[in-house]
């Protein structure tokens, strides 16, 4: 694999002193500016700051480098100085593709968003949430839970796992289905589906057990349905150092303590 031209590059810090270190140890023949006019875009922080920036630049379409700089960097890069560019240059694209989540609410309205990692819903109050399973339009379960959640391969590694569901191959074409603290029946464990199917949440006894619905980070309150599918219309690429890639990272979290 060739190295990556890199000619423009913006940069997204959560301080200015983590911006300036990255800017003094750029070449100086790279030249930064706006997300807009970029080939790249290095993020500095964790994974919750290059969340936050894929959502908000991903219709953009170019690539994403990560400088972890925070507690958790499982889709960030460990930053060497003396190395640094090097290992950007030679990084490995690493393809994502979101969940769309489609929402209807108690009035009727329909909200739509893309997940990263996952698409979840909870129980707003101390009542188990109440929920019928779809796929594909055919009805598989009743469950009684404080929620469930469908996640992608890349975000099998995080909340999913959390919730003690699996963690899949990034290049599987597999959605996560898990739940959390099943109620009825208490012993269901989920399930991994192929990537192409719809998963549909119908909530019952809204009104006594009110539900909330989350991809990612963005929230939407008293849901009465919660569609989920994989989409293809929009294509994330991760750049991820050729020595530890993410299909890397993936293998080691099955095995950590």
């Amino acid at each position: 694999m060739g190295k990556l031209q890199i000619k423009n590059i913006a940069l997204i810090a959560n301080t200015m002193s983590e911006a300036q270190f990255v800017t003094n140890i750029l070449p100086k023949t790279i030249k930064q500016t706006k997300p807009e006019k970029a080939d790249l875009i290095i993020v500095v922080g964790g994974d919750g700051s290059m969340l936050h920036a894929l959502h908000k630049y991903m219709h953009l379409n170019i690539p994403f480098y990560g400088i972890n700089a925070g507690s958790i960097g499982f889709m960030m890069n460990n930053f060497h100085s003396d190395s640094f560019f090097e290992s950007l240059e030679t990084s490995k694209i690493t393809n994502l593709y979101p969940l769309e989540m489609t929402a209807e609410d108690v009035e009727g309205n329909i909200s739509t968003a893309l997940a990263i990692n996952e698409v979840s819903i909870f129980r707003q109050t101390n009542q188990a949430a109440k929920f019928k399973i779809f796929v594909d339009n055919i009805e598989r379960m009743q469950l009684s839970a404080d929620g469930a959640l469908v996640s992608t391969p890349a975000g099998s590694s995080a909340y999913n796992l959390s919730a003690g569901g699996s963690i899949v191959p990034l290049t599987s074409k597999i959605l996560c289905l898990t739940p959390f603290c099943p109620f009825r029946p208490r012993r269901w464990g989920g399930a991994l589906l192929p990537v192409n199917v719809e998963i549909t949440f119908l909530i019952m006894e809204n009104e006594k057990r009110p539900v909330n619905a989350v991809a990612d980070f963005y929230e939407f309150r008293n849901v009465i349905s919660v569609s989920v599918k994989s989409t293809d219309k929009q294509v994330i690429k991760l750049l991820f150092d050729k020595h530890h890639t993410f299909e890397d990272r993936v293998i080691k979290e099955q095995f950590s303590s």
